[in-house]
């Protein structure tokens, strides 16, 4: 692309205003793609004016690291970081964004638990965007933080 058609775009992009996706929009999201389904993730709060949402991601024998165990095997665990990371963007511009880079440090295992997971985001720029996401289980203990940036200039 142009460095032309790369501003025409980013002006474009900012010439339009968003209107923050509510809690039931992004749900809505959020069981229409397979995996995210899959997951079962659900959204606990969508809160736009403070760029942070909230999503809840159940346990199930699927998601274990080694059969029996009841532990999160670390891949369902970053898919739902980069998944609520990017949602709590998506709620701002209204559109899917794609990961340009992504980590994720995890502190404790979790056992025989949901994640409650909660992003915020950081930078919601014209062409990047980046939020934090916290990883907790449901007695409150953290047990991972991810970092994640997106691409959010509008593409043609």
């Amino acid at each position: 692309m142009s460095a032309d058609a790369l501003r025409a775009a980013a002006s474009k992009a900012t010439d339009a205003v968003a209107v923050p996706l509510s809690a039931e929009a992004i749900q809505a999201r959020f069981d229409a793609s397979p995996f995210i389904a899959f997951l079962g993730l659900k959204v606990v709060e969508a809160d736009a004016a403070n760029e942070e949402i909230t999503v809840r991601a159940p346990f199930r024998p699927e998601l274990e690291r080694s059969g029996g165990t009841g532990q999160w095997h670390g891949g369902p665990i970053a898919s739902v970081i980069d998944t609520v990371g990017d949602f709590a963007l998506v709620q701002l511009v209204g559109r899917g964004l794609p990961t340009i880079n992504f980590r994720v440090d995890y502190l404790r295992p979790a056992v025989n638990t949901a994640l409650i997971v909660k992003a915020k985001v950081r930078r919601n720029g014209r062409s990047v965007g980046v939020a934090d996401v916290d990883v907790f289980d449901e007695r409150g203990a953290l047990l991972a933080i991810g970092r994640a940036t997106y691409a959010t200039l509008a593409s043609n």
